[in-house]
């Protein structure tokens, strides 16, 4: 890994900040230098919101993701707004169970349904975030499991800690092999 350039995209209040900033975490933890910008529109709830994690065994130069190596959407509008950014080749992670149109791309596609197994398993669509980091990790290896659970559990002190590793472990498990289309 040189350097890799992640999007996670969605709409206020499904997590995404909070799922790059766990990311960036992680990878630090692992002892990778890592960039974390995040930016959202002018209602915290229900606008698009996006997270940007550069993650580099080196230096890294220029903060800003331009063309990222994979794109995680979570919401139709996310993933129509950013799939142009995706670089060719690279890995698209939606959740299928809002995303139903995939656009023609040449891109890897991982479908997860993180806010069903969220809803199902957790009783709250909340945890459609950490589900989808689960599903990174078995898709990526990009940080180690054992990273990653640091991060969750500094980042979610409290009673919310065991849920949330659940929903990230039940995210690692649910990673299919198909293409949605």
């Amino acid at each position: 890994m040189k350097k890799i350039e992640i999007r996670i995209s969605g709409l206020g209040g499904q997590g995404v900040v909070l799922t790059g900033q766990i990311l960036g975490k992680a990878a630090v933890y692992e002892g990778k230098n890592v960039v974390q910008t995040q930016s959202y529109g002018a209602e915290a709830r229900g606008t698009t919101a996006k997270s940007e994690v550069i993650i580099s065994e080196n230096k890294i130069g220029f903060p800003i993701v331009r063309k990222c190596d994979i794109l995680i959407a979570m919401s139709q509008e996310a993933l129509e707004k950013n799939l142009k950014d995706l670089k060719e080749n690279g890995i698209l992670l939606i959740d299928n169970s809002i995303i139903k149109i995939v656009p023609k791309t040449n891109a890897k596609i991982y479908a997860v349904p993180a806010t069903e197994i969220a809803e199902k398993n957790f009783g709250q669509k909340l945890y459609a975030n950490m589900v989808i980091l689960g599903a990174l990790t078995q898709i990526t290896n990009l940080v180690k499991e054992k990273f990653m659970e640091k991060a969750i559990k500094d980042s979610l002190p409290g009673k919310s800690t065991s849920i949330n590793l659940q929903a990230y472990k039940k995210g690692i498990e649910s990673v299919p092999t198909f293409n949605p289309r």
